[in-house]
């Protein structure tokens, strides 16, 4: 959209509660993320601890090194589908997230999927703060010793004195950094990016070298070694591998809404994404495979594993590059997404700073580390019950900009409290429908066991129950669309 309509429509659609500075269109002159800055933002995305532990849990969980890398290899392919094309509106249109959810669920009705969305990031930021504090915490340690009994027996929901500080001190330090502005993320990542990955080489060296070669590693064999063993195991880390990045793929207008244009964004992400992950995740299952080797066990927490280096430099060298990767990716895609979610409930009340300040609460109070206690709790549990959520989400937007709307918006209704997208009271009962659909479907194999298949493959069986339901939905009880009410003079 050219400048001057655009400054025109923001000055139409300023006095509106759906309206806020944070949630508008980006200029042509806010368009400036290249090629580069996508593939660095998902290099420095795709390399943190989450995705190492994602790996090393398959291996955990019985995998070989070839099964864990088909597994994650698919499971990214398979979601940069969804990826490109809900990125696709936020170039073309500048909108984040919540903004175009309410296309599709109305423009008070969006806050359904902002909010799922938002509590997802917030358990996600909740971890990775979590694991970059333990990170800080050991890196004190190694460097003071006396740090690890400060307080004493002092014990807070589970963690030490040090612990709990540590962790509160890392969230802190991501919220900062974020107040500075998404250009600041933007040049964090691109030097955060190739630093983490020269990280890891080191580390997979190190392991190399004390399993004595490759060799060891790649013999052993794993215990799914049949077909009717590695199926259960199998289905449901697909799904896990999905949802891992099923956020991403719902908000990922956060971030092309700032791109030079569609073909930037695109190939930045198709580089970045299947790649880099698929290449990192390779160094994860080794390193993990390595650990059975040298240590008669898997190690799928790295900071576990870098605790068994021995010399105080070495040790907190290789914890600052666990800091600098959960870093990156925490501020990137658990703290952007979030805040603009949060700042939709009430634009005129709630900026996107303070929708960072929420996030971090909710982060605390969902304590991540009971999520990170054991590699089947991580995967089979966290990962598949949220994309039992996220999946039909994805499957309504994208029916409803491409089947229905053939990429058009109204992009100043989408501003108006009556207009185009305010449907029902400001709610499309339609896409609600069918999100109660999607997500039932993908779900009730939790609680009622004769199902439990649909669950394994939740986020599959929910983003399609939604897209037909959704597409069904439309075409035969159309929601009404309430029009602004126009005043002639007699």
């Amino acid at each position: 959209m050219a400048t001057e309509k655009l400054i025109e429509l923001k000055t139409d659609v300023s006095h509106s509660s759906l309206y806020n500075a944070d949630l508008a269109p980006t200029t042509l002159e806010e368009r400036n993320w290249s090629t580069y800055n996508f593939a660095a933002l998902w290099v420095s995305m795709a390399h943190c601890i989450p995705t190492y532990m994602l790996s090393s849990g398959l291996i955990a969980l019985g995998m070989d090194w070839k099964q864990a890398i088909l597994t994650i290899t698919l499971g990214n392919l398979i979601v940069l589908v969804p990826m490109l094309l809900n990125a696709h509106p936020g170039t073309k249109y500048g909108i984040p997230f919540p903004v175009l959810a309410r296309a599709s669920f109305g423009t008070f009705g969006a806050n359904i999927p902002a909010i799922l969305r938002a509590g997802v990031a917030c358990g996600w930021f909740g971890i990775n703060a979590f694991i970059g504090g333990t990170a800080v915490n050991n890196f004190f340690i190694a460097l003071f010793p006396a740090w690890k009994t400060f307080g004493g027996d002092i014990n807070i929901a589970g963690l030490s004195l040090p612990a709990m500080i540590t962790f509160i001190g890392f969230l802190v330090m991501n919220i900062l950094l974020v107040y500075k502005g998404m250009n600041s993320i933007r040049k964090f990542e691109n030097w955060a990016a190739p630093l983490v990955l020269i990280m890891t080489f080191i580390l997979l060296v190190w392991i190399v070298n004390e399993a004595h070669g490759f060799g060891p590693i790649f013999a052993e064999t794993g215990k799914l070694d049949t077909w009717d063993k590695f199926l259960p195991v199998f289905v449901p880390s697909l799904t896990g591998m999905i949802g891992f990045w099923a956020t991403l793929s719902l908000n990922i207008p956060d971030f092309t809404r700032f791109g030079k244009g569609q073909k930037e964004q695109m190939l930045g992400q198709a580089i970045g994404l299947p790649p880099t992950m698929t290449i990192f995740s390779i160094m994860g299952v080794v390193i993990s495979s390595a650990t059975i080797v040298v240590y008669g066990k898997a190690i799928w927490d790295p900071v576990d594993l870098l605790l068994q280096f021995s010399n105080p430099l070495v040790l907190a060298f290789s914890l600052f590059g666990i800091i600098v990767a959960t870093l990156s990716v925490n501020i990137a895609a658990n703290l952007v997404s979030p805040a603009n979610d949060f700042s939709n409930i009430a634009p005129k009340h709630i900026s996107f700073k303070t929708g960072v300040l929420i996030t971090g609460v909710c982060a605390v109070l969902i304590m991540p580390w009971k999520l990170l206690s054991d590699p089947s709790m991580y995967i089979f549990n966290w990962l598949n019950v949220y994309s039992g959520f996220l999946g039909p989400i994805a499957a309504i937007m994208i029916a409803d900009y491409f089947i229905l709307r053939k990429t058009e918006l109204n992009l100043e209704d989408l501003y108006k409290e009556q207009g185009e997208y305010s449907y029902t009271k400001g709610v499309n009962i339609m896409a609600v429908l069918a999100l109660l659909v999607g997500v039932g479907a993908a779900l009730i194999g939790k609680v009622v066991p004769s199902l439990s298949w649909l669950f394994d493959y939740a986020w599959f069986v929910g983003f399609g129950a939604s897209f037909v339901s959704y597409i069904v939905l439309m075409k035969v009880m159309p929601e009404p669309v309430a029009v602004e009410e126009t005043v002639t003079e007699k």
